[in-house]
């Protein structure tokens, strides 16, 4: 069967307007509340409205969507404005819809509007469509719940020089994805100018860290292929090489990208850790703390010790996390991922493992109402970590 991420893809290349987000439990109805539909942000207007909602009115139009490339609903596109209400949904589907259900709390919900104007939906729930669908465009789940942007042009001036600097000093075809990182910090901090942000508010550090480090790398691809690519190729296979070597860094990136600015974090919080180190046999958490010495030293107390694995989407793969450290079996488990909602099903599964999810702050909002006192902010998981080293 064909990977629907390949199906939405190639859609795109017929896209006047791409959205994308992960369906929160506001969307699919865990939060219990009585809203219905699709939220869409108001970043994302254009994808319905050609203009915006005016307070004081409500505002609806019709349409239909093509899901999966196979069926077909009609979408009531709103505008609530009235009252307390500021929003815009897309709704209708109808009640044998079925995406719009818990079980698909956390799936990526990607709506295209072709260049003839009729709309076409995917929904992607596993975690290799999701990540098929993210390295295709080389971003990370922090670029969703927008329009996509691959625009250059739209980067703030004093970000765009800082960029440009950059790429100037590089003497290799692409840094590591180490040097990216780095380079993308120093990048976003000299531009805003908010590095105490890295202890007073980290988990909106690692966002704008992650953001930035996009930017980057979709300059520095623009810089290296642009040029090539408007001139065309002379053969299919100089073609699809150029394009396996592009996704292949995509992927590459991604992977690393939250490991690198977690690191950079702690040191920031003067934490001490071990990236990367092997617990048992082929055992590897991302992070050990104190250190993988402290964790080997039978007499170190087992209560003074914490793992954390870093993953960008955790859907499915959460549970790779559960036997990574012999010694921390009883204890929980501390798993950081920028995933934007996971249904009730698997937050009740995973609380049973003690497995927590330590979760940008403002990404909590996403999930299941009933679990939300459970995940972990950054900044939580930054404060437990300096106490247990004390």
């Amino acid at each position: 069967m064909e990977n629907i991420a390949t199906k939405v893809i190639a859609d795109t290349a017929n896209s006047e307007k791409i959205f994308c987000k992960f369906l929160s439990a506001n969307d699919t109805g865990e939060t219990g509340g009585h809203q219905s539909g699709i939220y869409i942000p108001k970043n994302s207007v254009p994808l319905i409205f050609d203009t915006p909602g005016i307070k004081g009115q409500n505002k609806e139009d019709f349409n239909k969507i093509k899901w999966q490339d196979d069926f077909e609903t009609d979408a009531h596109f709103k505008y609530y404005g009235q009252g307390t209400r500021n929003e815009y949904r897309i709704t209708g589907f109808g009640r044998n819809f079925p995406f719009l259900k818990p079980h698909y709390t956390g799936s990526l919900v990607v709506i295209l509007k072709q260049k003839d104007s009729s709309y076409k939906g995917y929904v992607l729930e596993t975690e290799e469509e999701i990540e098929d669908f993210l390295d295709y465009f080389g971003i990370t789940p922090t670029e969703t719940n927008c329009l996509l942007n691959t625009d250059l042009t739209s980067l703030d001036e004093k970000e765009n020089i800082a960029i440009q600097e950059f790429i100037k000093t590089l003497t290799t075809d692409f840094p590591t994805s180490e040097q990216m990182s780095l380079a993308a910090q120093r990048i976003q901090n000299f531009v805003f100018d908010h590095e105490e942000n890295i202890q007073l508010r980290p988990d909106d550090k690692l966002l704008d860290w992650t953001e930035v480090e996009y930017r980057l790398f979709r300059a520095i691809e623009h810089e290296r292929y642009g040029v090539l690519i408007k001139n065309g190729f002379s053969d299919v296979e100089k073609f699809i090489e150029l394009a396996n070597q592009v996704l292949n860094r995509r992927k590459s990136r991604a992977g690393k990208s939250l490991e690198h600015h977690l690191s950079s974090l702690f040191t920031g919080n003067s934490i001490t850790f071990t990236p990367q180190a092997v617990t048992e046999g082929n055992k590897k958490p991302d992070f050990i703390f104190p250190s993988v010495e402290a964790y080997h030293d039978a007499s170190f107390p087992v209560d003074k010790l914490a793992s954390l694995a870093a993953k960008t989407t955790c859907k499915d793969r959460w549970r790779q996390v559960l036997n990574e450290a012999d010694r921390l079996r009883s204890k929980n488990k501390f798993l950081c991922t920028l995933q934007q909602g996971i249904s009730s099903a698997q937050l009740e599964e995973m609380k049973s493992e003690k497995v927590v999810l330590v979760v940008p702050e403002k990404y909590i909002k996403t999930y299941p109402e009933k679990y939300q006192n459970d995940i972990w902010t950054v900044k939580k998981f930054i404060e437990y970590i300096k106490e247990i080293e004390k």
